[in-house]
């Protein structure tokens, strides 16, 4: 995206050189259970403004006093929490990198949502980058003027607040097994809190307590790493315990889990924006268009986006019997514009915004990218391809 940089990078780049850098990020805690790409992707200037604009209009949407009215019927009932607040602590945004009708490349948003990510590992992996590779003078992954010091002291001030670290955990099911766990231990490393299963949880009354060294500890902050959605791919057991979840408890939700269903693909047809897609519920479609394969089919309710239809025809369309809980979206057209040593790869960038108590607005602080050279961005489409996988965006400054 930078060629100049683009082709220094690629020409002082080895595969010794990089597979010192991955043995240092496998090292770190546990073994990295995603592909690490062999490069960061390099954002000048104006692509950052195109992306930070669209985020902004977002968030000017999340800001207007109807939001929560507009959104309700996002939440689904039997995942509804209480105690909800007034805003999302964490907002992710994910950018394709496309081309537009000129030709030239713009980003596209592709999803949101009011949840948080890998906050942690993306500090590790750019300080693990420089110390391998070097940053460039000129360029960082931190936003709007932050350093690694002052994105960390934010992320802490957010998560912990003015708790003990202690009576503050990291909430999600089986965190030792997701293929993020990497994110898990950098961030009680860099938080001083503790990852905690739900299965774990211990309620007494409106508390709940989680055992550390063997003491039963009150919970007063939850730094909750839980996608609802995924409870339904677990064993009853779990579900069961899960349950308490959703009760009236004395505790602090960072991010509330409400956040994630109404910052998320419900909200793509309230907004239009030159590098937001045209976005449609099915429900509210009186005419379909001609060219439907221009479009995506996408569940409102999935996982791990199960259930989107990639190339739409009317027989998908006849198939849908709740249209109110799908959207249709014009699709993007990737471009492959990241020069490797084979071919190049299509890349999506992630912008993370942090929310901080009693401020106006939430603020652009990081970032983390995603490189693929298949059909999709996504492990299953990367095969035996190298220049894939999780990485990061550095932004011209």
């Amino acid at each position: 995206m930078v060629p100049e940089r683009r082709e220094a990078y690629n020409t002082a780049f080895t595969n010794e050189k990089f597979q010192a850098f991955a043995q240092a990020l496998n090292g770190y805690a546990t073994p990295i259970q995603f592909r690490i790409a062999e490069t960061p992707v390099f954002i000048p200037k104006t692509f950052s403004r195109q992306m930070i604009d669209a985020c902004e209009q977002i968030v000017d949407l999340i800001l207007q006093p109807d939001f929560k009215e507009k959104t309700a019927r996002a939440i689904p009932e039997n995942y509804r929490v209480p105690n909800e607040n007034s805003h999302p602590h964490f907002i992710a945004f994910d950018f394709g990198i496309c081309r537009n009708a000129g030709g030239g490349l713009e980003p596209q948003l592709i999803e949101m949502q009011g949840f948080p990510t890998l906050f942690g590992y993306e500090v590790l992996l750019d300080d693990v980058f420089d110390a391998h590779f070097g940053i460039p003078p000129g360029y960082s992954s931190y936003l709007d003027g932050l350093n690694r010091q002052t994105y960390l002291e934010l992320f802490r001030k957010i998560v912990v607040a003015d708790e003990d670290p202690e009576n503050v955990i990291l909430l999600e099911i089986f965190p030792e097994q997701q293929k993020t766990n990497i994110d898990f231990y950098c961030t009680e490393e860099y938080l001083g809190i503790k990852m905690v299963c739900i299965t774990a949880l211990i309620k007494k009354g409106r508390q709940l307590f989680y055992r550390k060294d063997g003491k039963e500890t009150l919970i007063k902050r939850i730094y909750n790493r839980v996608i609802f959605d995924e409870l339904q791919q677990q064993e009853a057991a779990v579900q069961e315990k899960a349950a308490l979840l959703f009760e009236d408890l004395d505790v602090e939700w960072v991010t509330h889990p409400n956040w994630f269903y109404r910052v998320s693909k419900f909200t793509l047809p309230l907004i239009t924006h030159p590098h937001i897609p045209e976005t449609r519920f099915l429900s509210n479609i009186r005419e379909m268009p001609e060219r439907l394969d221009q479009y995506v089919l996408k569940p409102l309710f999935s996982f791990a986006g199960q259930g989107v239809v990639i190339d739409v025809s009317p027989a998908d369309i006849a198939a849908v019997k709740d249209p109110e809980n799908w959207i249709l979206q014009k699709k993007v057209a990737y471009a492959a514009v990241i020069q490797t040593p084979d071919e190049p790869a299509k890349a999506e960038i992630r912008i993370f915004y942090f929310w901080e108590e009693g401020a106006a607005r939430p603020r652009p602080v990081n970032n983390l990218a995603r490189l693929s050279k298949g059909k999709m961005i996504g492990v299953r489409f990367n095969k035996d391809k190298t220049w894939t996988g999780g990485s990061f965006a550095l932004f011209e400054k």
